[in-house]
């Protein structure tokens, strides 16, 4: 028997366990009513993935489902938001139900693991898309934004950078690999740095999620801070797996700092902090085994000199790099 729009919520997306804290109404009805915490705010963001544009057609259904999460709950990160709750608008070309419920699996999987509440959303039919709004709560006043960096602050990121954009490289099949397989992971899993973003509260100046490559994505630092950034590229933290590449000759060392620099899909922190403060945090994340590495440091601005500096070895270098823009 086929099934209809309000069969697949029901059977799919409709859970049955016990009231989620702050949810007042959900599934069920025309809109969701959520309870905000005294003295918080609400964070919202909004993210669409378009079959191949943000992911391959053949990709695995638990694997979209479980990205399609979580690269909204790296943008909560990015505000040191606490991940709350989730609305989620799903277009289908067919009920494929073996899909649907590998999608579900996946997305669910990572809900539960930061108690998240799905609260509403739609389904329609039409080609393959998936919009995910996640809410957050963050105390009023404490959001961490992108505005805040001040000089002397230390540049720093919270994972090795690059490997997503190999990933893609590797399935387009620019790159010929030992082990494709740790890139396609990072490509396809993406795990939110919500802990982390936890403790950068009160400690971090300003902070970003690197979707679109570290360099445009620290752009919007440097432009809404008006200051600039000198990167060290030795201190580029590169995956073991990218650091394998490179020893086998599949990748070579420019090419990796190209990719960490521009590849996008790390979805890891990129943060500014003083130096005191991050000394002062750095045995927490050591406790949690959370990893932070020193990429560089913001700098005063000087008329007619770039944003952005490039140093090797303490030498400035020259590169020409652009990150992802969907209508370019």
């Amino acid at each position: 028997m086929s099934q209809g729009e309000f069969d697949i919520i029901k059977r799919y997306f409709q859970r049955t366990s016990k009231p989620s804290q702050g949810v007042t109404l959900g599934i069920g009805d025309d809109c969701a009513i959520l309870d905000l915490p005294e003295g918080h705010q609400l964070a919202v963001t909004t993210d669409s993935l378009v079959s191949g544009i943000h992911f391959f057609e053949d990709v695995d259904a638990y694997r979209l489902g479980y990205k399609s999460l979580a690269v909204n709950l790296s943008d909560l990160a990015a505000m040191g938001a606490t991940a709350k709750w989730v609305s989620l608008a799903i277009t289908l070309p067919d009920i494929n139900e073996t899909w649907l419920a590998e999608f579900c699996r996946g997305f669910f999987t990572l809900a539960d693991k930061y108690n998240v509440t799905l609260v509403g959303g739609d389904t329609t039919k039409g080609p393959l898309s998936i919009t995910v709004s996640a809410k957050g709560i963050v105390k009023k006043g404490k959001a961490l934004t992108r505005s805040n960096a001040n000089v002397g602050d230390i540049l720093c990121c919270s994972g090795p950078l690059g490997d997503g954009g190999v990933g893609l490289a590797s399935k387009v099949a620019e790159l010929q690999l030992a082990n494709s397989h740790p890139f396609i992971d990072a490509l396809e899993i993406t795990e939110p740095r919500l802990t982390l973003a936890s403790l950068l509260v009160d400690q971090a100046s300003s902070c970003i999620d690197i979707s679109d490559g570290l360099t445009q994505d620290l752009s919007h630092i440097l432009s809404q801070s008006q200051c600039r950034a000198e990167i060290e590229l030795e201190s580029l933290p590169l995956s073991t797996a990218m650091q394998a590449e490179i020893k086998h000759g599949n990748i070579t060392q420019s090419q990796a700092w190209q990719f960490a620099l521009t590849g996008g899909d790390d979805y890891e922190l990129l943060f500014t902090i003083t130096k005191q403060k991050l000394a002062l945090l750095k045995p927490e994340l050591d406790k949690l085994g959370l990893t932070c590495f020193q990429i560089g440091e913001i700098k005063a601005p000087v008329d007619n000199t770039q944003s952005l500096l490039f140093t090797l070895k303490q030498q400035p270098i020259a590169l020409t790099l652009s990150g992802w823009d969907h209508f370019k």
